[in-house]
């Protein structure tokens, strides 16, 4: 997932009717890049679910979290 992918999920999600559950099966992702986990932060932050995290995402995301 890179800053390509991204503006297309934005754009998917901006699409959806306000109030709607959004889940993001992160299953198959095996590679991202730093804008994608500032955005995978900001999905969670915006109550965006995120399915199957891999164990290394969900690592950088809690640190792009705490700013380290």
């Amino acid at each position: 997932m890179d800053l390509e992918n991204v503006d297309e999920l934005k754009a998917l999600f901006a699409s959806e009717e306000k109030g709607r559950r959004i889940v993001l099966d992160l299953k198959d992702l095996t590679l991202v890049d730093r804008d994608a986990v500032r955005f995978l932060e900001h999905c969670e932050a915006d109550s965006i679910e995120l399915k199957n995290c891999p164990a290394y995402i969900r690592e950088w995301i809690t640190r792009e979290r705490r700013g380290s």
